[in-house]
């Protein structure tokens, strides 16, 4: 295929940025920092996601993507999963191209890889969507999160505002079904860090006006993002935890788990350091390396899905530290 085609493709499949302004999004804006901040993981998300809409193989984009700074490199490897996902799902467009992703150094971020997958769920037709049966058992919750972000990312006013939530959704059958509002709200609440602009009183306020039942979903999603994307001082953030209350494990929670996404790939950053220091009252290595403790170390069945278990025994080892 020629470059001149590559690249035709890469803009016709690459969203514009403008999509990803605060101003366009009407998202708050707490300060020029923070939404620069924002604006620049919006615009490395799709960067990525170019790298890989132009990309011959997997290879070839991630020799771009690691050249992204560290600070944002994970959204860049989020933006590239989605962008493999909708050229896996394209008519005549062939497939294995986010297998392939994580055999390679897309491995390291497999979490943000997931979560990319669920960004091209949300954008293709269900009949287009990918075979997650096929996907990690104890991951492919991560796709829904993914999925979740993207709509309270984009559809503000339904997802946020009107506090929709999807009670009916096609995956997956069976005994977890339950469970899938679940993994979309961690998502949504991973969003909110961004409707609200880093501004840990108004993102708790947003979280205060859903219903108590979906809160420590949220929570967990919005300290997680804190946790990863950052731009929230020290004081701010230990609002954001006196806010929480009696979620302070699910905070607890999802601070780790974003600690240990940073650390896996070798991404570490100050923001990280002041999060976990905030919400574990420990170094993101040591919060990382409680995460792949709690991790189930062989498949589970039963009717709580072995990721939900994993999130509560994260949040439950704090507990028992006297964090929360």
């Amino acid at each position: 295929m020629s470059n001149h085609w590559r690249a035709l493709r890469r803009r016709i499949l690459t969203p514009s940025v403008s999509s990803t302004l605060l101003d366009v999004r009407g998202f708050h804006k707490k300060t020029p920092a923070a939404q620069e901040l924002l604006e620049a993981v919006g615009r490395t998300f799709l960067t990525g996601y170019g790298h890989a809409a132009e990309a011959r193989s997997p290879d070839e984009a991630e020799e771009r993507l690691e050249e992204v700074p560290t600070q944002f490199r994970g959204f860049a490897y989020e933006g590239a999963a989605m962008a493999f996902t909708i050229r896996d799902q394209l008519p005549l467009g062939g497939g294995g191209r986010v297998t392939r992703f994580l055999t390679g150094r897309g491995a390291a971020h497999i979490y943000m890889v997931y979560i990319g997958v669920g960004w091209a769920m949300a954008r293709l037709p269900r009949f287009r969507w990918p075979d997650l049966r096929v996907t990690d058992p104890l991951l492919r919750w991560l796709v829904l999160d993914g999925y979740g972000f993207h709509q309270a990312y984009f559809r503000t006013g339904r997802y946020v505002h009107e506090r929709h939530q999807d009670h009916r959704f096609p995956w997956p059958p069976a005994e977890h079904s339950w469970y899938t509002s679940h993994a979309i709200d961690q998502g949504i609440g991973r969003a909110l860090w961004f409707v609200g602009g880093t501004d840990a009183d108004r993102v708790a306020a947003l979280i205060g006006r859903f219903a108590e039942s979906r809160r420590g979903d949220l929570y967990g999603g919005a300290a997680l993002a804190a946790t990863y994307a950052g731009g929230g001082q020290a004081e701010e953030l230990q609002r954001f935890w006196q806010h929480a209350g009696p979620y302070r494990p699910q905070v607890a929670q999802g601070c780790a788990f974003g600690a240990e996404a940073r650390v896996r790939a070798g991404l570490l950053v100050p923001h990280t350091e002041t999060a976990t220091e905030v919400f574990c009252g420990m170094t993101p290595e040591r919060a990382a390396d409680l995460v792949r403790q709690a991790r189930p170390a062989t498949p589970m069945t039963g009717e709580v899905p072995a990721y939900q278990v994993w999130r509560q025994r994260t949040a439950n080892e704090f507990a028992t530290l006297g964090r929360c």
